[in-house]
């Protein structure tokens, strides 16, 4: 497969990214090596690529036609990987959701997707209940596991074939949700050839990435950076995957990390801290890791060396993106500059602009684009966001960075309002507005804050209605008020009440009056 720019300029061609990323490891002759581990059970490649076919005849029987779209909405098990590449098999556009989000959330993804079908995980299903009677396009709501498990027992009847949909390289595969500084999340488009190309891009010549590994990640799915992990890049070399379906704790990492001795760990900088400071850190005999990675939000230099100091083993920093589906600037072993996301991967460019999309001189601070045969197609049905964002070649990126004296690109946060918490996008206006519900609030302002690790969250400046007394019982009543309306992440982690809210002159609140000095 070609990359780089001439990936981009290349005519489309006949290619179906499931097939290929399945079936290359049958002629490789792994069909009896171990694909995927997780909860239940131990499945080879073998039975992925059976277990998919019958997905993908499933799909068809549901009636479901080439380029029309379906909700999975699942969390991390063997079903999840084999209803996706299903999918992607038949012609079927899969939408990966995220498990964290509220009903009114999923009503708004399956409403802006038109998904014909969704697949939904038993814990997740009362956050459906209605859908369909609310989505017209909606026809069809399918439980997977709980005690019933109907996606079980339709994939026990459905019958294989070596049918694949006619596809092309540049052909709408599958969509991931992405989060904007205003607004409803986006529906980012993306095409065939981009899932296998991420991992030659990103996955074999940074990581390394051989038939022997095997690969934990923490992040989900239905994260760009989690699919890239648990599923192109393992089955692009035929390495084998553990899912975990629960909360990526730090004690359900270690218990993975110790009993299926994972030689690749991808994590984000919110998890390292909780890890290195857990009491149940194992020491690094326990571990068979030869490399973990870390991307979401910027890590910061203390944990890398603390995490190196203590397994022996570096974390590669590196920056991905929704749009862009992987990283695209890491750190690599043998150049590991902690405090800093290293160097552009092969394959991608990049550049620092200013205001005007003019490069900034050397070390100065601008926003970040890249450009590479990854970037999405397009936003679903948001052709002005889609404009801003995807400029020709280019792909704005939405961070700030400068690069210091040696070309290491330095991370110095966010051209807009948006706070990366765990390494998921939060929306300041989001918080606010479930804040100004509670019947105390007169006003609300949120910003990100620094805790002890540098990690950032967010944090609420209130403004009470006459009557109400800012106390730490009424700092904890919110809390709670904004995790029963908004996924728990999203919650301040600091309250501050105050009498008033810096403005300007036209009523508009000034953030940035409220954050912390510049970190960069």
């Amino acid at each position: 497969m070609a990359t780089g720019e001439a990936a981009a300029d290349a005519a489309p061609r006949p290619y179906n990214a499931a097939a290929d990323l399945v079936e290359r490891n049958l002629v490789a002759g792994r069909a009896d090596k171990l694909a995927y581990i997780d909860d239940h059970g131990r499945y080879t490649y073998g039975e992925l690529d059976a277990a998919v076919r019958r997905a993908a005849a499933l799909w068809r029987r549901l009636g479901v036609a080439r380029e029309q779209r379906v909700l999975l909405a699942m969390h991390d098990s063997f079903a999840l990987p084999v209803m996706f590449l299903g999918a992607i098999r038949a012609g079927v556009v899969p939408v990966l959701a995220n498990t964290l989000l509220t009903a009114d959330d999923y009503r708004y993804l399956l409403d802006d997707s038109r998904a014909r079908v969704a697949i939904v995980s038993a814990p997740l299903a009362a956050n459906f209940a209605g859908a369909q009677a609310a989505v017209p396009e909606l026809v069809r709501l399918i439980v997977a596991g709980g005690d019933d498990d109907e996606l079980g027992g339709l994939l026990a009847q459905a019958e294989g074939d070596d049918t694949v949909a006619a596809t092309c390289s540049d052909e709408a595969c599958f969509w991931l949700y992405s989060s904007g500084s205003t607004g409803r999340p986006k529906g980012t488009v993306h095409v065939h050839a981009s899932l296998a190309l991420t991992a030659e891009l990103y996955a074999h010549p940074v990581l390394g990435i051989r038939a022997d590994d095997v690969l934990f990640s923490a992040a989900k799915l239905f994260f760009a950076y989690g699919l890239g992990n648990a599923l192109s890049f393992p089955l692009s070399v035929g390495a084998t995957t553990v899912l975990m379906a629960e909360r990526p704790t730090p004690e359900a990492v270690f218990a993975r990390l110790v009993e299926h001795r994972p030689t690749l760990f991808f994590g984000v900088p919110t998890l390292y801290a909780g890890l290195l400071a857990h009491p149940g850190l194992p020491p690094a005999d326990a571990l068979s890791l030869r490399l973990c990675t870390s991307a979401g939000e910027a890590l910061p230099a203390d944990l890398g060396t603390r995490w190196r100091a203590h397994f022996g083993i570096d974390i590669l920093d590196g920056i991905g993106s929704t749009e862009m589906l992987h990283i695209f600037l890491s750190n690599r072993l043998g150049d590991v500059r902690y405090g800093t996301t290293g160097r552009a991967v092969a394959g991608y460019e990049l550049r620092i602009v200013d205001d005007d999309d003019q490069p900034v001189a050397p070390g100065e601070i601008g926003e970040l684009h890249v450009a590479g045969p990854t970037a999405a197609a397009h936003y679903w049905n948001k052709r002005a966001q889609s404009r801003a964002t995807f400029a020709g070649r280019w792909t704005r990126t939405g961070d700030k960075y400068r690069q210091d004296d040696d070309g290491y690109y330095v991370y110095c946060g966010r051209s807009d309002d948006m706070l990366k918490v765990g390494g998921i996008y939060v929306s300041p206006t989001e918080v606010e507005a479930a804040l100004i519900a509670h019947e105390a609030v007169l006003e609300a302002a949120v910003v990100g804050q620094r805790d002890a690790a540098g990690l950032v969250k967010p944090r609420a400046f209130v403004v009470l209605k006459a009557g109400h007394q800012g106390d730490d019982a009424l700092a904890e009543a919110l809390k709670r008020h904004v995790k029963d309306r908004l996924a728990p992440y999203k919650y301040p982690r600091w309250i501050d009440f105050i009498e008033m809210l810096p403005k300007t002159a036209t009523g508009k609140i000034q953030r940035y009056r409220l954050r912390e000095a510049d970190h960069c």
